[in-house]
């Protein structure tokens, strides 16, 4: 299993983003540093711009993908991924999730409810194209799977 830290700072933007879009899906983008661990040191908010059914589905503009590659490099990081909220179910990938991904990056999945997050989990895709389920190290103070 895969070791990841997301920093504070980060875990706030996505759970953040993830009650403001309820019951819809939200997403974004992953920045931070890439060694003997994944350090995720910034979330930024993205729009979900999927035509129907945002309570199950996500879709980015492939222009915001480039401008999230300016950011990084701007910054000093790298993208190392996106999240994504799922509205009244688990923090576990979707096939349409799977179908989606490319293998590098992490996919964090914040599980949200009305009012409240239930946790968040972590998921990189394998040769098999399958997910694997990355550990998260450090956290905010939430219900994180071990």
């Amino acid at each position: 299993m895969k070791k990841l830290i997301i920093y504070l700072s980060a875990t706030e933007t996505m759970e953040n983003h993830a009650l403001e879009t309820y019951p819809e899906e939200c997403c974004g983008f992953l920045y931070g540093t890439e060694g003997d661990v994944r350090e995720i040191s910034h979330a930024g908010k993205t729009k979900n711009i999927k035509s129907e059914n945002k309570r199950k589905k996500f879709k980015i503009d492939p222009l915001e993908y480039l401008r999230a590659e300016k950011y990084a490099m701007a910054n000093k990081l790298e993208l190392l991924g996106i999240y994504h909220s799922h509205p009244d179910h688990p923090a576990v990938p979707s096939e349409h999730d799977r179908e989606n991904a490319v293998g590098y990056f992490s996919y964090i999945i914040v599980s949200v409810g009305k009012n409240k997050i239930n946790n968040i989990r972590s998921w990189q895709l394998n040769d098999q194209r399958e997910f694997d389920e990355e550990k998260i190290l450090e956290s905010k103070h939430m219900k994180v799977n071990t």
